[in-house]
């Protein structure tokens, strides 16, 4: 006999004579003639009632079902006496798989989120985490599908790489060379010429640099993989490694990257809504009770579109104390960002046009000459959720924004030979999954939204 899912045995639209289910114990009530034991295996987050007859030949394995424990069941699927299901299994055959003890962490109780980040290797196990980890599956699809449906490519770009796209060199190095006797130069420095790669490499924090070279190809392209961040943050809303969706498009300016990375984030809620609704409704019971508006607010609103010099102009008069002030030509921090969308727009706001100070070298500069064709996607609830702009498509003038940052034409002649070669406008977005995680399920800390956190000082697991 073939296994049913537990998800597929709930949505069952007549009874069954014959039914397996396996999975794991997630309680147990024992009666004088029989026993309930909760079965869930991962696949929704409601779990199946099995009724164990004491009769039954197998029933006392029943007294080795605990929490935790793994069991297959072969039975009857039949409709429910009690309230709150609609249907049951009366079990023919109960099989205890693996035994869990006394020991096994995740008893019926209340746990505490750093509690359970301790045991990252069984959290999936709960409810909250198995809802987080379904709807990080069906976002991933949904992520796929949009781009998909749209002409994109998707493209694999490497995870170690010699650019530094944000030039902020907050890299993590990949060598093979030993730490505590490397080589050195004549200057007196690491000979990285004797490395694995013969030159300094690193994990890369963005597949955008490769991304437009394909781009510039293939016209419409994706990516959608792990990036890496050396940063000392101990924020709830930074890791080191998290994962990032990067659209690059070839003869679009920033108008039309803004108008993706709206309908973009509109796609993957809707999404989320349609496909997700029973683990969104634990959420919106159990973490965040006004998750379900936010959502549909966002849903249902057009973005608001303002310019960063309109931003500092709205803050500066809006009379609030800041913890951070502000300035033209500062960045951004989260405060302004939650108030622009939150209380002063009240709708998703694209911020546009930074100083051209604040950004990397390969944002396209404005004919004013001090800002950049950049954008910030800002939703209520988490702030900044998309970094994006139009790229710089002129030779000389991306020639003297690496000037500007100090960085080596040598390093990037391969991008510099877009340039050169067919040069055309282009654009393009990066969307932090793990945030649109966040702003999804309303789960507030970025640890929880990722199967095993990186984090300064953590790589457990």
């Amino acid at each position: 006999m073939s296994r049913t899912l537990v998800k597929d045995a709930l949505a069952a639209t007549a009874p069954r004579d014959s039914i397996l289910l396996q999975g794991w114990v997630r309680t147990r009530r024992d009666a004088k003639a029989f026993s309930f034991v909760e079965l869930n295996d991962g696949s929704s987050l409601k779990g199946m009632q099995v009724i164990v007859d004491a009769t039954l030949p197998d029933y006392p394995a029943v007294g080795r079902a605990h929490t935790g424990a793994s069991v297959e069941v072969q039975g009857k699927l039949v409709a429910s006496q009690g309230a709150g299901q609609q249907w049951e299994v009366v079990a023919e055959k109960f099989t205890v798989i693996g035994e869990a003890d006394a020991t096994y962490p995740l008893q019926k109780k209340g746990h505490t989120m750093e509690f359970l980040r301790g045991i990252a290797h069984l959290r999936p196990r709960s409810n909250l985490f198995g809802a987080v980890f379904r709807v990080r599956s069906r976002l991933a699809y949904a992520v796929h599908q949009f781009f998909q449906e749209r002409g994109f490519v998707y493209v694999h770009t490497p995870i170690i790489t010699a650019s530094d796209c944000e030039g902020a060199g907050e890299m993590f190095r990949v060598s093979t060379l030993d730490p505590a006797t490397p080589p050195r130069n004549e200057q007196g420095g690491v000979d990285y010429t004797q490395d694995f790669f013969a030159k300094q490499a690193f994990l890369t924090v963005s597949g955008q640099l490769e991304g437009e070279t394909f781009a510039c190809a293939l016209s419409n392209i994706y990516t959608f993989g792990p990036t890496f961040r050396a940063e000392n943050s101990h924020t709830s809303r930074h890791a080191s490694e998290f994962w990032m969706i990067e659209p690059e498009m070839a003869f679009c300016d920033l108008q039309g990257d803004m108008a993706l990375a709206e309908e973009f984030v509109k796609h993957l809620i809707r999404d989320a809504r349609t496909h997700c609704a029973a683990d969104l409704e634990f959420f919106a019971k159990f973490v965040d009770q006004d998750l379900l508006t936010r959502l549909d607010f966002v849903l249902e609103r057009p973005f608001q579109r303002c310019s960063y010099t309109e931003a500092i102009e709205i803050l500066t008069q809006s009379g609030r104390a800041w913890e951070h002030p502000v300035a033209w030509g500062d960045n951004l921090q989260s405060e302004h960002e939650r108030f622009l969308a939150e209380e002063h727009f009240k709708c998703p706001v694209t911020l546009f046009d930074y100083p051209r100070t604040l950004k990397p070298f390969y944002m396209r500069v404005n004919d004013d000459g001090r800002t950049v064709r950049a954008m910030d996607l800002l939703v209520p609830g988490i702030g900044e959720i998309i970094g994006g702009s139009q790229r710089e498509e002129r030779l000389e003038v991306l020639r003297e924004n690496l000037a500007q940052h100090h960085l080596s034409e040598k390093d990037y002649w391969w991008y510099l030979d877009l340039r050169r070669y067919g040069t055309v406008p282009h654009a393009g977005f990066g969307l932090g999954f793990e945030r649109m995680l966040m702003f999804v399920t309303g789960v507030p800390n970025i640890r929880d939204v990722i199967p095993f956190a990186r984090t300064p000082g953590s790589a457990d697991f």
